[in-house]
């Protein structure tokens, strides 16, 4: 099974994607998790580049390039040979993202990044997307509480200093691809306490297992 978890910055992603490990773990799953950039040695190296506030004047082409490289190694050496090897790998941020980001807000050709995403992803998609919502003014007042208090490092804040408007059209894109795949999206309002919000997923993700697994 393969979830991925979706959101604007402070949006509480990684701290759910590690809840449901959790989880899933008690449950008796064998489970991988993994990020976008940076879930690979090669692509530690890409996330470096994207996310240092001093590649604030990367042209969007080669933004997207870089995070599709990524991607493209992500895949190859990490998603698809732990999910033939039958375990749930659960993803912070995956392909959505570039959408959202790159397309959306980046004004990118929309269809170019799909057209990219059509030589590295082949048939992969997720089963399940958790798309974790909430106003930007609310999740980026979080994320820089956590860069502060050191929760959350400093050195990968060059989206957080994008300026409102940016993260706005980030959110309205992944709105508008949660209302495009209804299948397949789950958006859950990130914007109340984690733990609420961790049991909310959790309602949903032991549905969604007894489902697929026909326990």
């Amino acid at each position: 099974m393969f979830i991925t978890f979706e959101g604007i910055e402070g949006s509480g992603k990684t701290t759910q994607a590690r809840y449901m490990v959790k989880f899933l773990q008690s449950r008796g799953h064998d489970c991988v998790m993994t990020r976008e950039p940076g879930g690979t040695r090669i692509g530690k190296k890409i996330r470096a580049i994207l996310l240092d506030p001093e590649s604030k004047d990367m042209d969007p082409l080669a933004e997207l390039l870089l995070y599709t490289a990524d991607r493209a190694q992500h895949i190859k050496e990490l998603v698809n040979p732990f999910l033939s090897a039958g375990k749930t790998v659960l993803c912070d941020r995956f392909y959505d993202a570039t959408v959202a980001y790159q397309g959306f807000a980046r004004g990118l050709d929309i269809g170019l990044i799909n057209r990219l995403h059509g030589l590295i992803l082949e048939d992969l998609k997720p089963d399940i997307t958790f798309l974790l919502d909430l106003p930007p003014k609310v999740g980026l007042l979080r994320a820089w509480q956590q860069i502060k208090n050191g929760t959350r490092t400093g050195i990968e804040t060059r989206f957080e200093e994008e300026k409102l408007p940016f993260h706005e059209k980030v959110r309205s894109g992944y709105l508008e691809i949660a209302r495009v795949e209804p299948d397949r999206f789950r958006v859950i309002d990130a914007s109340g306490d984690k733990h609420h919000v961790r049991d909310e997923i959790i309602k949903i993700l032991s549905v969604e297992i007894n489902r697929k697994y026909e326990i």
